[in-house]
């Protein structure tokens, strides 16, 4: 039941010595606010560093072949191969747990030589040969015309899109690129769609990216059916991972490699590494729980030494109060009032002091522009609730103490104390 008695009487207990009130306030204030910045430093970091696996499907895999290391079926070890486009068929056949299966080539990169001419002007960009699918395992932003079809594919067609860095290499300021043609190696595409990175982990790269059919890519430059690597997405639900050893024994078996060969396939799993990093992020978060915990516990403790000095300097009034007819809940509820009071208010500065500084911190990192392994520090819900949950049974514990004092004092005692 409010009583405005009782909160003026506490707000008169807790104002009578400002500055000792001030100082027990500011554990708290600083506990709850490094907890609070601790976990929004570790998702930024966690950000940041998931950017690096872009929008490239967290479910996925590559695979490519390397050399084999043991001999097998009358084969030498050291021996050399190509998946080939039977092989994706295979997969797909065999494993109807895999959702895409994207055979790929790759030609030069952005950092080699010049490989893509336009009238005057050269460029050294990443050329790739894809199936229409792949746009399904790394999201991008088609700004103009279309991405890559199976019209393209079936016929062979010799088009391409292009990556919005070429378009600012190759192109004048006011050009439309649509319509256009580029030379690859002494080949020419008709270009059909432009693109945009969609937060991807290397922007720079992708956006001096080339795109055109698989097949094209396979005559243009001699690469018959052979496949450079695979994308390999699983269907929701069903982890990668778990299906990686048949994909492996699969391959082993159509290339006759050993089974025990594990050098012969190469592969990525970006599944597996998206789990490690959300583990390690999930142990830092729960380290920042515990060191938050910690200074937190320290703003307690003070507020729960004071709260013994407050009772022990109105022990007289208690004493009062008890021959008055005061019951001991009473009493207690009182000092536990107080304790959760001045825990509170605390706590709530300190909650929205750090939302302040994380929100200065991003502002300045939207200043910046990207910063690599770091962006959008933040807090969730969840977070501030835990804090206020935190906030409350520390204030009835750090009173507990005071208040079990209080009421333990006989009205007599209390009465001849000075």
């Amino acid at each position: 039941m409010f009583s405005r008695d009782r909160w003026d009487e506490i707000l008169q207990a807790l104002t009578a010595n400002k500055f000792r009130t001030f100082l027990t306030a500011f554990g708290v204030f600083w506990g709850i606010t490094i907890l609070v910045l601790l976990l929004a430093l570790t998702n930024g970091l966690k950000n940041g560093v998931t950017a690096d696996f872009g929008n490239f499907a967290t479910n996925s895999m590559f695979m490519w072949t390397q050399g084999t290391t043991k001999a097998y079926k009358g084969l030498p070890k050291g021996r050399y191969f190509n998946f080939k486009l039977e092989d994706v068929e295979t997969l797909k056949r065999e494993i109807p747990a895999l959702k895409y299966v994207s055979p790929r080539h790759q030609l030069g990169g952005f950092n080699g030589a010049n490989n893509v001419v336009r009238g005057t002007k050269t460029g050294a960009f990443s050329i790739y040969g894809d199936y229409p699918e792949f746009i399904n395992q790394q999201p991008m932003d088609i700004l103009q015309g279309r991405f890559i079809s199976y019209s393209d594919i079936d016929s062979k067609r010799k088009v391409c899109v292009i990556g919005e860095d070429v378009i600012k290499a190759m192109y004048d300021q006011d050009e439309d690129p649509l319509g256009s043609y580029v030379k690859v190696n002494g080949v020419n595409f008709l270009v059909i769609g432009t693109f945009k990175a969609s937060n991807s982990g290397d922007q720079e790269e992708d956006a001096n990216t080339i795109f055109i059919p698989f097949t094209t890519f396979g005559q243009a430059f001699n690469r018959g059916d052979s496949v450079g690597w695979m994308a390999i997405t699983a269907k929701d639900g069903i982890s990668v991972t778990s299906v990686k050893p048949k994909i492996l024994e699969l391959m082993k078996a159509s290339h006759k490699i050993h089974p025990d060969d594990e050098r012969a396939i190469g592969n990525f799993d970006l599944s597996e590494a998206f789990g490690r990093v959300n583990g390690l992020f999930s142990i830092l978060s729960v380290v920042g729980y515990f060191v938050g915990a910690l200074v937190l516990m320290s703003g307690i403790i003070g507020i729960s030494n004071i709260m013994l000095i407050v009772v022990k300097e109105r022990t007289r009034e208690i004493g009062v109060r008890r021959a008055l007819g005061a019951s001991p809940w009473s009493i207690k509820s009182q000092v536990l009032q107080e304790s959760l009071l001045l825990t509170i208010i605390s706590g709530m500065v300190g909650i929205s002091f750090a939302a302040f500084v994380i929100f200065v911190l991003n502002y300045i990192l939207d200043q910046m522009g990207p910063v690599k392994n770091f962006a959008n520090p933040s807090v969730g819900m969840s977070v501030i609730f835990t804090a206020l949950f935190i906030l409350i049974v520390s204030g009835l514990l750090a009173g507990l103490i005071p208040a079990n004092s209080a009421i333990k004092m006989k009205p007599v005692d209390a009465l001849r104390t000075e």
